[in-house]
């Protein structure tokens, strides 16, 4: 199958989701354009997400399985291999557990086509319920184009589906990683990428999603504990990238906190906004305490061993 020529791929990163991604891979099957590649990374599975997707590969699908295996690292990580492994034009991440509407693929290439080019970083559209209502607020019909940031500005809320140019994606530096961590908020390319580019509005849903209660966003406060260095991380990349001064005094604080948090006691030092990390410190350690008890709170109703 010839796919040098396709304009979209779609990539999934996969933990441990063979009982959902089959959801997944139908939708691709009933997509009205076959204008893409469908790339699968592998976040170091044990359950027998290989088996079914090589037994995907031999169908006669009308479009292309690439499946890629790496060490369990967290979803900023597989982010990171797809970029190294995708050569189309555009990408768009649909999560294990979420599916694509059925004319998405072509809603996707029929916009960039017509409206695409080197001043737009990508396409922003909606994400659905499986009820049929759009997560959060629609997208603007009085604009053509907005950044992610933006849009959160005026007043939008709810996931949106992000298709972005991967040679954008490609030209930031990839997500970090840090020892005994596996989470780095995905914000921190998207936010790069606001700073040079807008992305043209798609006022549509081109992704039906469900919120797993085993899924990163139930449990950020857990989150938060688990992973401090790399929310600290993006919250000093924010700091340089925001001249929005409540917005930067926000990042500090919960920069204090994730310093705290990780035990590094150089965090003023680190910080590219020295003076108001230190105003932020008693509101950080606030925070702190705020973290914990609502991490507390998840783990006892969910069932984890307190830590």
């Amino acid at each position: 199958m010839n796919t040098a020529n396709k304009t979209l791929t779609v990539f999934t990163p996969a933990y441990n989701r063979a009982y959902s991604i089959n959801r997944c891979y139908e939708s691709l099957l009933r997509q009205t354009c076959k204008d893409f590649v469908w790339l699968v990374v592998d976040d170091g599975s044990t359950d027998n997400t290989a088996e079914l997707i090589h037994e995907w590969q031999k169908k006669d699908n009308g479009f292309e399985i690439k499946y890629v295996y790496k060490k369990n690292g967290g979803m900023h990580t597989a982010h990171n291999t797809a970029y190294e492994n995708i050569n189309t034009e555009l990408n768009v991440c649909i999560d294990s557990d979420d599916y694509m509407t059925d004319d998405a693929v072509e809603k996707i290439v029929s916009c960039w086509k017509k409206n695409g080019n080197e001043k737009y970083s990508g396409i922003i559209a909606c994400d659905m319920a499986e009820n049929g209502k759009i997560i959060g607020k629609p997208l603007e019909d009085d604009r053509f184009d907005t950044t992610l940031g933006g849009y959160y500005k005026r007043g939008g809320k709810g996931d949106k589906k992000l298709v972005y140019r991967t040679d954008v994606m490609k030209k930031y530096p990839p997500y970090p990683e840090f020892d005994g961590e596996k989470y780095v908020s995905l914000a921190y390319k998207y936010e790069k990428a606001d700073k040079e580019y807008t992305m043209i509005i798609l006022n549509e849903p081109v992704c039906v999603v469900e919120y797993m209660e085993d899924g990163s966003s139930t449990n950020m406060y857990r989150q938060y504990l688990l992973n401090p260095k790399g929310f600290a991380f993006v919250r000093k990349e924010s700091m340089k990238d925001n001249n929005d001064l409540k917005d930067v005094f926000r990042n500090c604080i919960h920069y204090v906190s994730s310093s705290i948090i990780s035990k590094n006691k150089n965090f003023i030092k680190e910080s590219p906004k020295k003076l108001l990390t230190v105003a932020a410190i008693p509101f950080g350690a606030m925070l702190t305490v705020y973290i914990k008890k609502k991490s507390g709170e998840f783990m006892k109703i969910n069932g984890y061993d307190a830590k």
